[in-house]
């Protein structure tokens, strides 16, 4: 983590998606991290919203735009001169792709595309990490992980479009991107996580979210598909991955020999440039970052975990009419290990106790403790990776 804090001093870095529940957590830790952030995204998308409470439209370069607007999206790419760019902007939720398909192809897949096309005309170097999801995968309700080379898939339109959306990144890496083709201005990698938690999601038809709410009024949590299991994991986790991601991407690309170095006298590449470009052939790719196995458990496990610290009722609701949402899901991460030395830090256990602590400090004592708690969490794991740093940018990082 030292290492991100270095790294990161200074950097310019684009968020797309910032005013969303992973992008505040995001914003808010790079901007602890001494980055220059700009955000471009709609308006926060609940209210409250954690956006909000942390004050971030007036610590960071706010711009409020829609991910469709092709020319715009490219005018914010062109002016924020990005070193590091993180594309979160989406639409998140299955149950509102069934209500909402083509809103939600437009906005995953051709706001994507968009942002794509707008990297297509930067100098560089900018490290550019797309944000997917583990519903991808073509969901086959298997008991093993699920592996980046896995076919992709989607039975509701939103994993549909995240999985057409990582078509279109594989598509545009290979014909504009290629990290085969030294020097290379932009590196471009995805990212797949599992299901989050943390304090200051308000989202509806979200599991946390709805237990708060309804723990909050002092209800009955509603559980649509208690026999489901989910990667279940603390927002800090995959955004610590994220950043580590880039910080490595970006230092590789900087050490990146110049394109006449990169042939050696005898006509075939030389040692210096092969290196790179097998690092950056590894890094421009997909990336898992989920729990560990344990971590993968059952809604019920969830629930009543979460009652385990604040105490209430939950009942099934489930609807064999409902529309259709995946029973097994496990992500393997051992690629992000191998490649990053990334792993997971905080256990179920604690993923949970830290997300109801935080609801608890917002109902209590209200949005300023809560945003306080907010940068106490991600000062708490930060330190819990550096008690044990596997996390590393490398030499030139």
């Amino acid at each position: 983590m030292n290492d991100l804090a270095a790294f990161y001093q200074g950097k310019r870095v684009l968020i797309t998606g910032h005013t969303g529940f992973k992008g505040s957590w995001l914003t808010e830790w790079l901007l602890l991290l001494g980055a220059r952030v700009t955000g471009f995204s709609l308006p926060p998308p609940t209210q409250p919203a954690l956006f909000d409470l942390l004050g971030l439209a007036g610590r960071c370069e706010h711009h409020l735009g829609d991910i469709r607007d092709r020319d715009l999206v490219r005018q914010t790419v062109a002016a924020a001169k990005p070193d590091v760019v993180f594309h979160l902007a989406a639409q998140t939720l299955v149950r509102v792709s069934y209500d909402q398909p083509v809103e939600t192809y437009a906005t995953n897949v051709m706001g994507t595309v968009h942002v794509l096309e707008a990297l297509r005309h930067l100098a560089g170097p900018c490290a550019a990490v797309l944000v997917a999801t583990d519903k991808v995968y073509e969901n086959r309700e298997w008991v093993h992980a699920y592996r980046e080379s896995d076919s992709l898939g989607g039975y509701d339109p939103y994993s549909s479009s995240k999985a057409a959306m990582e078509l279109a990144v594989q598509s545009f890496r290979a014909a504009f991107f290629n990290p085969r083709q030294a020097p290379l201005p932009v590196g471009v990698a995805s990212v797949r996580a599992g299901n989050v938690m943390g304090g200051g999601d308000w989202a509806q038809d979200r599991l946390v979210p709805d237990a708060m709410r309804a723990l909050a009024r002092d209800e009955v949590i509603p559980v649509r598909h208690p026999a489901a299991t989910r990667p279940w994991q603390h927002v800090l986790e995959p955004l610590s991955g994220y950043l580590l991601l880039a910080a490595r991407l970006f230092s590789v690309l900087g050490s990146q020999p110049a394109r006449h170095r990169s042939s050696a006298a005898a006509g075939g590449p030389s040692c210096d440039a092969q290196r790179p470009a097998s690092d950056l052939a590894a890094l421009c790719s997909a990336f898992n970052f989920g729990p560990d196995v344990d971590s993968n458990r059952t809604v019920r496990a969830l629930v009543e975990e979460i009652l385990r610290h604040w105490p209430g009722r939950w009942a099934d609701r489930s609807d064999p009419q409902a529309p259709h949402e995946a029973g097994l899901l496990n992500l393997a991460t051992d690629k992000a290990y191998h490649l990053l030395g990334w792993r997971p830090r905080w256990n179920f256990q604690q993923s949970v106790a830290e997300t109801v602590r935080w609801y608890q400090t917002a109902q209590l004592r209200g949005g300023p403790a809560a945003a306080e708690l907010t940068r106490d969490q991600i000062a708490a794991y930060q330190a819990s990776a550096a008690a044990c740093p596997l996390m590393i940018v490398g030499k030139n990082g």
